[in-house]
């Protein structure tokens, strides 16, 4: 029998999480300046150390501006905001999304998968293609909706690598945390057969260096979670 270890929130990442709630909630608006550090650490019975660098953490996440002299202001994070940011909503939100940002995010998707498949289908070699038998296996095998999850993000992470182009691989890191969750209410709702199902979907028309098929064997998957039978909203 094995526990993981308890830990608790640090006096930085309390502070981070009150005010990116009180953003997201609205209590305090876009736009607005935030009180100076020392009246913060005051009210919040804190170091100004900090709150200095919860505000650094909370302008990386895109949810604060902060200008020299001036104060710092909440951002418009819903214009100018990053993957940082869209995680944290994620989090706030209880992990789930709207109608809206699914569909941006499966449409992102959906172009990254095409550029990928075209590129391996013309590109690499049949060992590298041979070689995605390994985790496609692993999506088949796992026996929890998070070892499946956790296995197919691995598998689409490696068709990234052996697209041969240096740009997606990064990109697929970056949108880790948004697509997992997205494939984890998918099983949730489906079961992670259907998960492994579009796996091997692809990976077939892969094998078989059918560039349309692959294309339609995304679109189609996409096309099912967005307004189909399989819809994630």
């Amino acid at each position: 029998m094995e526990f993981q270890k308890l830990s608790a929130l640090s006096l930085k990442e309390m502070f981070i999480c009150q005010i990116r709630d009180m953003i997201l909630s609205g209590h305090i608006p876009v736009g607005s300046k935030l009180p100076p550090e020392r009246e913060i650490a005051r009210q919040m019975q804190v170091s100004r150390a900090v709150v200095n660098s919860g505000f650094a953490e909370l302008e990386k996440q895109g949810f604060l501006e902060v200008h020299p002299r001036q104060g710092v202001f909440v951002a418009d994070f819903g214009k100018n905001g990053n993957i940082n940011t869209l995680n944290a909503i994620m989090e706030y939100h209880g992990d789930t999304l709207g109608q809206a940002e699914i569909y941006s995010i499966l449409e992102v998707r959906r172009a990254l998968e095409h550029l990928a498949t075209d590129s391996i289908i013309k590109n690499a070699s049949n060992e590298d293609i041979l070689g995605l038998e390994g985790l496609l296996e692993e999506v088949a095998d796992a026996a929890s909706i998070e070892d499946t999850v956790s296995a197919t993000f691995s598998f689409h992470h490696r068709l990234s690598v052996i697209s041969g182009n240096s740009i997606i691989p990064l990109i697929y890191i970056s949108f880790k945390p948004v697509v997992t969750q997205l494939w984890k209410r998918f099983c949730l709702r489906y079961g992670k057969e259907a998960l492994y199902d579009s796996v091997l979907c692809l990976y077939k028309c892969i094998k078989e260096r059918d560039a349309e098929a692959a294309r339609r064997c995304t679109d189609k998957q996409l096309d099912e979670a967005l307004e189909g039978g399989h819809q994630i909203y």
